[in-house]
């Protein structure tokens, strides 16, 4: 099948619901980076782990001296005509929901309707003593009161709001704290070798349980947590249907791929759905 606007849609409206996967490649165009190129190759350096931030505290402080300078431009991101896209085919029916291993929360602010985060939102932090939790915004505010902080517009930014900088700055960096315990605070977010609360996945399960079929969009599914979900839903004889520039781990069990171009097709498609949409709801005058 080719790569055109009408088999896409053809696809689409034979199996509706669908659940949608979303992966880094749907936020780039907002300007937040993806982790790996188009070949699966990570670019950068690797994240901070999971067990590390948990016990090392100059851990902890590399991690929040660059997410300093990185998250400004990460909360002031804006949703792109991806997110809007897939608001549009929810808001038809065609699309029951999305789980998003994006962190940003660019879906929640295009306005779709049902959304899970599966590794958590870069927005709030927890205190991993008492339990506390407060803003992003208001830790970059105690961050920036606390620290002198370098000029941003030359450093290279990560997907999570990570950035490249100096070690001589690292080292000279004061970290935040809770502001009620004064215990270790950590952003919701589950960082590389961490593990998603069984809740979560329980509740990506049940939404593919109730959907005909599954779009990952913007994913290389390079990390099994995505992945498993294509497996699911392939195991249960569904259509998977993947939106991606470059190569997935699910190319080999998918139904059909999308690769030229993949952000705008889907977008004209929604467009196409939501107009016919729209048309069928207009009472008859006459």
């Amino acid at each position: 099948m080719s790569e055109t606007v009408d088999s896409l849609l053809a696809i689409l409206g034979s199996h509706e619901p669908w659940v949608a996967l979303t992966g880094a490649g749907i936020s780039s165009a907002s300007g937040i980076p993806t982790y790996r190129d188009h070949k699966g190759i990570w670019l950068g350096n690797q994240p901070i782990q999971h067990d590390e931030f948990i016990s090392d505290p100059s851990k902890r402080q590399r991690y929040w001296s660059r997410s300093a300078l990185g998250w400004p431009r990460v909360g002031a991101a804006q949703p792109n005509q991806s997110h809007t896209a897939l608001v549009k085919l929810e808001q038809t029916g065609l699309l029951s929901g999305v789980i998003t291993q994006n962190v940003d929360r660019l879906h929640q602010r295009a306005g779709l309707q049902r959304v899970i985060d599966l590794h958590g939102r870069l927005d709030r932090v927890k205190c991993l003593d008492c339990g506390h939790i407060t803003s992003r915004e208001g830790i970059q505010r105690w961050i920036e009161t606390h620290n002198a902080l370098p000029n941003t517009s030359s450093l290279t930014l990560r997907p999570d709001g990570d950035a490249d900088l100096p070690a001589d700055y690292v080292d000279d960096f004061n970290v935040p704290h809770c502001e009620v315990c004064g215990g270790v605070v950590m952003p919701e977010v589950v960082f590389f070798g961490g593990t998603v609360a069984r809740p979560i996945v329980d509740e990506c399960y049940e939404m593919i349980d109730v959907s005909q079929g599954m779009l990952v969009v913007g994913s290389s599914l390079s990390v099994y947590s995505g992945l498993r979900f294509c497996r699911y839903a392939v195991d249960q004889g569904k259509p998977l249907i993947i939106l991606n520039q470059g190569q997935t781990r699910a190319d080999d069990i998918c139904t059909h791929k999308f690769s030229e171009e993949p952000f705008a097709l889907m977008a004209e498609c929604a467009d196409l759905f939501i107009t016919n949409f729209t048309n069928k709801q207009e009472p008859c005058h006459g």
